[in-house]
């Protein structure tokens, strides 16, 4: 059993180690898709991910381009908050690709609108704030996602 855990053009590396740490726990792969707002040589990359980096099933793209030409036949979700259908309505199964946007801006408008049909949402309970940190939404989704398939 793995999920894939996609970021796409992620720029906090602490973000980034996290999420490889989280990989490592549940069994699912990562997949990084470049430009990064970071280098991986990043200090705060590696102590984020401690000493559990070359333990880690990692794949590297270019480009978004690269990644979904690489994995056009896979079956994908999309990550939002302008999904309009919650995280637990996603139909987890072995081999999913969770994509998740940059911490900044999310997925691109491209994606959002291409792909409306397979976007979702965490849902938040106070206009006070626009997104949770990617860490940890990517953790929500991935457990649930583990819940749901074991």
């Amino acid at each position: 059993m793995a999920l894939n855990i996609v970021l796409i053009e992620p720029e906090i590396p602490n973000n980034t180690g996290n999420i490889g740490r989280l990989a490592l726990a549940s069994g699912s792969n990562l997949h990084l898709v470049k430009p990064f707002g970071f280098e991986l040589s990043d200090k705060r990359l590696k102590r984020a991910g401690l000493d559990y980096w070359q333990h880690l099933n990692v794949i590297y793209y270019e480009n978004t381009e690269a990644f979904f030409a690489k994995n056009k036949d896979e079956k994908m979700v999309f990550l939002s908050s302008h999904g309009t259908k919650h995280h637990w309505d996603i139909q987890y199964e072995d081999d999913l690709f969770l994509i998740f946007g940059k911490e900044s801006v999310g997925l691109p408008k491209e994606l959002i609108q291409s792909q409306s049909e397979h976007l979702f949402k965490i849902p938040l309970y106070s206009k006070e704030i626009r997104s949770l940190n990617l860490a940890n939404a990517v953790a929500i989704c991935v457990y649930e996602g583990l819940k749901k398939i074991r």
